[in-house]
Formats: C-alpha cells, structure tokens, sequence
C-alpha cells in the first residue's frame, strides 16, 4: 500500500509575503482614491492608522532583509515591505509641517495671542502636543464622566427625538472638578441624514465633558422620510431644550457652542448662522457640506457615495426642483459678519465633501469680517475622526480645544 503524502507546509517567506501583500494593499489606500463605497473605509482608516501599519511595515522589513539576498519570495516581500513604509511615512512626514501652518492659522483667525485668553485652569487642561503617542495605543474619552442617555427631548410627528447628556462627575481638584456652571457643547453626528444616533462620537463626547464641558449630543429626524426642513427644525428645538434644562446639569446658558460632522455640521452651521452670535457662540464644523447647489451641480470625482442621490433624498428634489430647499439648507446662504465664530477642519482627500467647500465658506466668512479658521488635513479623507485617537483625529482634537477653549471660556 503507497503511503499518503503529508500537505506541504509553506515556507516561512510564503507567510512573509502574504503579510507583506496584505501591507502593501492597505497601505495603498492613502494615496488612492476610493472608487467604490466599499473601498470608502479603506481610504478613510488607512492614513490614520499609517503610524501602526509603518511599525509593521519595518518589522517585515527587519524579518526579511537577511534572506532577501538568498530567496526570490523574501525579496519580493521585503521590496512590498519598503513600498508599504514609503506610503504610511508620508502623513508623519509631513505632520511638523501641517501642524506649523495650523498653528499660524489659528492665530491669524483668532489672534497672536488666542491661547493666552483661556483661563489658566482651562488652558492647563488641553492637550500639550497634536500627537500623543499613548492616546494611539489607549484611545481617548477616558476621563470621569456621567452620562445620560434616553432622554427625550421632543416628538414630531411622532418620532420621538432623545439626546445623551455628558457632564463631569468629579468635584476634585482639576478641569473636571470645577463648580459649573460649565460651557456647552451641543454635538450632531452625521450619517448623510439618513442614519447614526447620538451615541455616535461618544469618545469625543466624554472627552470634553471630563475637561469641563457638558455636552449633548442630539438627535433628528432621518430622510428620505422626513425632508428639510425637519432636521433643522429639530436642532432649534435641541437648543430650545439646552436652554430650559441648563441649570440641570451645571451648565451655562450663555457659553454654548456647537459642533457637527458631515450631515451633523451642516445642520450645526445652519442652526448657529440662523441663531446668531447672543445663542451660539461658536460653531465648529468637521468635513460639512456648505454649498448644497454646488456639491449637487459638481460631485466628487470618483464619488462613492452618490452625493446628488443623497441630496436628492434630503431636501426632496435637484435644485431645479426645490430651489428654496437648496438654498436655505447652505449654510454660506447665511455667511454674514454677525455669524458666530467658526472652525472648519477637512480632509483635502475628502471624496464626499470636498475641501473646496470649506474654503469656500472661509473665504466668505473673512471678506464680510466674521472670525473664521479653516484648517485643511493633506492626508485625511471624508470621516477621518472615525478613529478619534488615530492621526487625524488627535490634531483636530488638538486645535478644537483651543478653539472652544478660547471662544467658550
């Protein structure tokens, strides 16, 4: 009777080379762009997660650099090795340089000397550098914090809205244990206007609220059920909650600010600009639409989200068809010198919202004299904050601090 042959086991290097693909292929996405909405989360977590793929990246490179002079396979994965270091050092190569030129933005948008406005305790309190090495590996949100969540604030049409309210649980020494009443933060997730709940961006929800802040984060209406103007109309009633319930939760009435993503910022700057500076003072928007006639008229190239059917779903029509909807739903329709305080931090890879927008709105908040600072993430795609302790996501962590440091306290 012959005897049966054992599987072949695979070389060491085979397996080298499978991780050095795997590398290779994750990698890439930081340079290209998503062509399909499957690719979206690839091209989003790849450049905030470029400093661990490098660490990998130079391990496999350490591993396969003897053989790679003696095995074809070794050389093949040390050379896709190099590849994949090359692609994720170019965000943190180019880090010192970004954070230099957000620096001088901030200061130029909100004076030389902003940072020595906020009181001393408060200013004690922020980040000390962009980058925390730690927060990779431990993630942010860690502090001691109370949250609420459930509670309902209204019930249009028979939906009922709630919100999550975040407050600092302590009473001892530091940020989060000074008496309130406390600045707040009223915080609106994206989702394209269809999906998400106001648990979305707990992380950096309960990061504020642990440096001093009471935030809450709110919810609104879906489309294509319910169209614009209902998701606006649900914001002004947060707000309208904010301010009768303040007391309740330590919080200060007159030092509110707002902050929203995508979908979320939108309805943040819209609420804010329409508000006015005595309700709102200060509004921070991450990758938000600004110009819905022209995000429907241009869409990105590629555009794996189909941004004119989302739209379309939103305000229940093309710009031929509901003109009105587009142009009250902008919020550069509302650009004007009394608009309160305004940080706008996008992705200039973004393929959903386009970094041009964001220009576009600064440029016209600074030549009708309102405050604005736009800061502009080279590497950074649409949602890049989905991973709030990844690269992008601590630097505009780093600066929205300072900037509701300076505008809230």
């Amino acid at each position: 009777m012959s005897a049966v042959p054992r599987a072949t086991v695979p070389d060491m290097t085979v397996w080298l080379l499978i991780a050095a693909i795997v590398l290779c292929f994750l990698s890439i996405w930081i340079v290209l762009p998503p062509l399909h909405v499957g690719l979206l989360p690839l091209a989003v977590g790849a450049p905030e997660l470029s400093p661990w793929l490098l660490l990998a990246s130079l391990v496999l490179c350490a591993v396969t650099f003897r053989a790679a002079s003696v095995n074809v396979t070794a050389r093949v994965a040390f050379n896709l090795a190099a590849v994949s270091a090359a692609l994720c050092a170019y965000p943190l190569v180019r880090t010192p340089v970004v954070i230099g030129a957000f620096d001088k933005s901030m200061e130029q948008g909100l004076g030389i000397d902003y940072e020595q406005q906020i009181p001393a305790d408060a200013r004690a309190a922020l980040r000390a550098h962009p980058i925390s090495v730690a927060d990779f590996a431990r993630g942010i949100g860690r502090g001691d914090v109370l949250i609420r969540r459930g509670i309902e604030f209204a019930k249009p049409a028979g939906v009922p809205l709630t919100l999550d309210v975040y407050t600092p649980a302590s009473r001892g020494p530091g940020p989060s244990g000074v008496e309130g009443p406390h600045p707040i933060l009223l915080q609106l997730y994206g989702g394209a206007w269809q999906r998400g709940s106001p648990e979305d961006d707990a992380a950096f929800a309960s990061h504020f609220a642990s440096n001093g802040y009471v935030v809450v984060a709110a919810d609104y209406r879906h489309a294509p059920e319910f169209t614009w103007p209902a998701q606006i109309e649900d914001v002004r009633t947060a707000l309208g909650w904010i301010l009768a319930h303040a007391a309740e939760y330590e919080g200060d009435r007159s030092r509110i600010g707002m902050i929203g993503r995508s979908a979320g910022a939108q309805l943040a700057l819209v609420a804010a600009y329409q508000a006015g500076a005595p309700l709102v003072r200060a509004v921070a928007s991450y990758y938000g639409p600004v110009d819905l006639v022209e995000g429907w008229r241009q869409p990105p190239r590629p555009d794996p989200l189909d941004t004119r059917a989302i739209l379309e779903a939103y305000l229940g029509g093309t710009p031929d068809s509901v003109p009105v909807q587009y142009h009250d739903g902008s919020p550069v329709t509302y650009a004007g010198p009394r608009v309160p305080p305004t940080l706008l931090i996008y992705g200039a890879r973004d393929h959903v919202v386009e970094a041009r927008f964001g220009r576009q709105l600064n440029d016209r908040l600074r030549q009708v004299g309102a405050i604005s600072v736009l800061l502009e993430i080279p590497w950074a795609e649409h949602a890049f904050d989905v991973l709030p302790n990844g690269l992008s996501g601590q630097i505009a962590l780093y600066y929205t601090e300072r900037f509701f440091g300076w505008a809230l306290r």
